[in-house]
């Protein structure tokens, strides 16, 4: 038998008769069948905002492909326009990149994984991220001009027929096939279209859970989160960021979500969030991360701050998060295994800007694909991570030691209250007086713990000096002036008693001393 010219059954026969078990299949014999376009699309993208992040991917390559040829001069920032249209249940996102020419303009938006950006500088090079919508419209439309181009081209995905071809057992064909079989190209007037630009459109998006592909704020926070777009003027580290990065390696866009402000990341020097308290960033660390084999494979920045519990969800800043091409991959908890204690990731805030090529996401940019080079980011971002949980940990301690201060402080006043009230019989006052000192003594050592700054440790003790002076004033005199003082000796001595047994009953010290007030000013 013939091995290339032989049939794959042929083979098969001769293998089941144990000949030619080396035989080479041949491509003709490979089937690709229509469920790989599913695979490549609505399963690989699970959550639905992740095709905004998909098309402003691909609206920055055009963008940075429009610099390269002088369309985009070099300090001018590309434009993403995205329009959300909850009543048409539409979605548009158009930039000013260099778009596709009209001879390539079929062939490249029907190709699988035939990418020409792979090799070059480009953030997506696997050919399948245009293919996110597929999934959650009825109808997904490219639309492109470039420069002196009259026409507009245009190539409609009918979704529905998709979906119907996929679930149906009498369409018999591959995937170039189904292709073939729902999608239409044309030419279309280009009157009022830019005179360059790149656009994908979805219309009739599908209804999600909680519908956030139509929720124009998530959408916004959702991209000032993981879009190449610029710090905000209110963030004043960004341009020490900046300049640590490269202006050359931190590409930002003029994004905009139905004609808004341009988008700006979540990080300010003061972040607020309603119902939380304000979080300070109060310092930046940047290091810069060597290659393998030399030059800067990354650049990672944390924001240091009180390390007072978690960053709130709503600041959308937490964690140690990773970016390549400046748009982040993955969500905020891609390098919580570096930190002894995993929930002090959820405590930082911070990125790494990875600018070594080798270091490539992996198919859903939900995370990166296994190599030396990226083992060599990792290990480098071990130390920061274990810094970082220092100071978590250094800040807990810290908090402790207040709390417990303010616990004896608390004691403190309340007894020494109560002593200086007058109620007590001389030796229950004593006995009081007694215990403040004793809390006295407790706050003297938390104040010379090493755990606590300067400033904290003055507070303080000027804290504990007022408790001091409290206790002085109890002994410049034997009697205390007292609304018992009238009373003859055995009587004074019987609400003495009783005044003893209200504050030893009571679970609440404050309850009682005002129980007393009232019964005093009573008897006054």
């Amino acid at each position: 038998m013939n091995i290339a010219t032989a049939t794959l059954a042929d083979r098969r026969a001769a293998l089941q008769n144990g000949a030619n078990k080396g035989s080479r299949i041949q491509a003709s014999d490979i089937v690709i069948g229509k469920d790989i376009l599913e695979l490549i699309s609505s399963a690989m993208y699970v959550d639905p905002m992740t095709i905004y992040r998909e098309y402003v991917q691909n609206a920055a390559d055009g963008i940075e492909a429009a610099r390269e040829a002088g369309l985009i001069s070099g300090d001018e920032r590309g434009r993403v326009d995205i329009r959300v249209d909850p009543a048409s249940r539409s979605i548009t996102i158009r930039d000013n990149g260099a778009g596709i020419p009209a001879g390539q303009f079929e062939g490249r938006l029907t190709a699988l994984g035939g990418s020409q950006k792979r090799g070059t500088k480009a953030r997506g090079f696997r050919g399948v991220g245009r293919l996110a919508g597929l999934g959650y419209a009825q109808e997904l439309i490219f639309r492109s001009r470039t420069a002196g181009q009259k026409t507009v081209s245009e190539l409609r995905w009918d979704c529905r027929q998709l979906r119907t071809a996929l679930r149906s057992v009498d369409f018999t064909g591959g995937v170039a096939e189904l292709i073939a079989e729902i999608t239409t190209g044309s030419l279309v007037d280009g009157t009022d279209a830019p005179a360059r630009f790149f656009e994908v459109e979805l219309r009739g998006i599908v209804r999600q859970r909680n519908d956030a592909l139509m929720n124009i704020d998530a959408v916004a926070e959702y991209l000032s989160q993981v879009a190449p777009v610029p710090f905000h003027a209110d963030f004043s580290f960004g341009e020490e960021i900046r300049q640590a990065i490269g202006d050359a390696q931190i590409c930002e866009l003029d994004i905009r979500v139905n004609e808004g402000k341009p988008l700006c990341r979540p990080f300010r020097n003061v972040m607020t969030a309603e119902g939380q308290p304000e979080l300070t960033l109060r310092a930046i660390e940047t290091i810069e991360i060597a290659g393998v084999d030399g030059g800067v494979a990354g650049v990672a920045w944390v924001a240091h701050h009180d390390y007072e519990g978690a960053v709130p969800n709503a600041l959308h800043a937490k964690g140690l998060r990773i970016r390549a091409g400046n748009i982040q991959i993955g969500g905020h908890a891609l390098l919580e295994e570096l930190f002894s204690e995993q929930r002090f990731n959820s405590w930082a805030i911070g990125e790494l800007h990875v600018l070594d090529r080798r270091v490539v996401p992996n198919g859903r940019r939900d995370d990166f694909e296994l190599n030396i080079h990226m083992s060599n980011l990792i290990n480098h971002m071990a130390p920061l991570a274990r810094d970082v949980a220092k100071r978590c940990r250094t800040s807990s301690i810290r908090r402790k030691w207040l709390r417990d201060f303010e616990m004896h402080r608390t004691v403190a006043s309340e007894k020494l209250a109560i002593a200086a009230q007058g109620a007590l019989a001389v030796a229950e006052r004593d006995s009081v007086a007694a215990d403040v000192r004793g809390s006295l003594g407790r706050m003297e050592r938390i104040a010379e713990t090493p755990d606590l700054d300067a400033e904290t440790v003055t507070a303080l003790l000027e804290q504990m000096q007022s408790i001091r002076r409290g206790l002085d004033d109890l002994a410049v005199s034997d009697v205390v002036e007292s609304p018992l003082a009238r009373f003859e000796a055995p009587k004074r001595e019987v609400f003495e008693q009783m005044f003893s047994l209200i504050y030893e009953c009571s679970a609440n010290r404050v309850a009682a001393k005002s129980l007393v007030d009232r019964i005093l000013q009573k008897l006054s």
